[in-house]
């Protein structure tokens, strides 16, 4: 039999071919498969969420400590399935901090921005009761819901200390330069390598700028140029050195290991590091030989069997450590974080 298409018989060299396509059922298929591409990618994008840029997660951060003071979630948009956490413990959403929350943060206000991983974090002074505690809080962002609230919260700050309270240090709150920056993978080695040096009592093992300073729950722990005038002699000489020299001290050999050290929000832009490491005291270590301290041989040390969660951030610019701000609480010895 002929070869036949539809209504039409056709026969070449003796082989049945497929009929041959016009140009104008070529064209309609084209359009066709266009207006298919176009839709699907219109449809994908509007499917699709939004990415919660720096902008966007720091008004979410706002609009978490504004709810928080007002003691009402209600409006805030949380994941149906989301975790929250005070101090390691697991609690319900209204309880802890937000029982009595009574001002939300003034002039102290740091956040770590995260758009890569889709988190934020904030470090700073508010007031539960009426009194200053200082939170450092991290809130973890999919499709636009919170899934993650982590709370530490120091809640023994120091009068002395709030000085150091009423306005966070300019390297904390200023976008590094762009040839100053920092590859994401190096800040968060710099970041590690910090509890390395406690860990080892090696000074050498992290890369501490010369200006280096930290502060603990407000409190000025080294680069002091000002004795306190309410800290024993060795302290003060201690407490004196940056944060490399102190270090080489051993002044710190007293904290047997820091696991897990959770280094979770890496700010890129302003050279932030932000973390919430725990801190391991075995209490075996009951008194320290001071190294290069004139003066200082030996301190007292009883301290432990105990744990400290801390909340903890690094300025990393041009690959150097500059500031360091942590608060922190103690915890029964080899207590859990909360997020294993």
């Amino acid at each position: 039999l002929p070869c036949q298409t539809g209504r039409r018989t056709f026969r070449t060299h003796g082989k049945c071919d497929r009929p041959r396509m016009d140009s104008t059922m070529k064209n309609l298929i084209a359009a066709a498969r266009l207006a298919f591409v176009l839709l699907f990618l219109k449809f994908a994008a509007w499917a699709a969420p939004a990415k919660c840029d720096r902008t966007c997660l720091v008004a979410i951060m706002d609009r978490y400590l504004s709810a928080m003071v007002k003691h009402d979630p209600s409006g805030l948009p949380l994941a149906p399935k989301y975790k929250y956490t005070e101090n390691t413990a697991t609690v319900p959403l209204g309880d802890g901090l937000w029982v009595g929350a009574s001002e939300g943060p003034a002039g102290f206000k740091v956040y770590a921005a995260d758009p890569g991983s889709g988190q934020v974090g904030f470090f700073g002074p508010v007031k539960e009761f009426g009194r200053p505690v200082l939170l450092a809080l991290r809130l973890k962002v999919v499709n636009g819901k919170i899934t993650e609230i982590e709370h530490v919260v120091a809640r023994m700050i120091g009068e002395a200390a709030l000085k150091n309270l009423a306005t966070p240090r300019p390297g904390l709150v200023t976008p590094v330069p762009p040839g100053e920056r920092t590859p994401r993978g190096e800040m968060f080695k710099a970041a590690d390598s910090y509890f390395d040096s406690i860990e080892h009592v090696d000074g050498s093992l992290a890369p501490f700028a010369d200006d280096c300073e930290r502060h603990e729950n407000g409190g000025q722990t080294t680069t002091n140029k000002v004795p306190d005038p309410r800290a024993d002699p060795a302290t003060q000489k201690i407490n004196a050195l940056n944060c490399r020299d102190q270090m080489n001290t051993h002044n710190l050999a007293y904290i047997t290991r820091i696991r897990p050290r959770r280094l979770l929000i890496i700010d890129e832009e302003y050279g932030l590091v932000f973390g919430f490491p725990m801190f391991v005291h075995r209490g075996n270590v009951r008194s320290i030989k001071i190294a290069g301290v004139p003066g200082v041989d030996t301190i007292p040390m009883n301290f432990g069997p105990i744990n400290l969660q801390a909340g903890e951030i690094f300025k990393i610019r041009a690959g150097k450590i500059h500031e360091i701000e942590a608060n922190g609480f103690l915890l029964p010895y080899n207590a859990a974080s909360g997020w294993q």
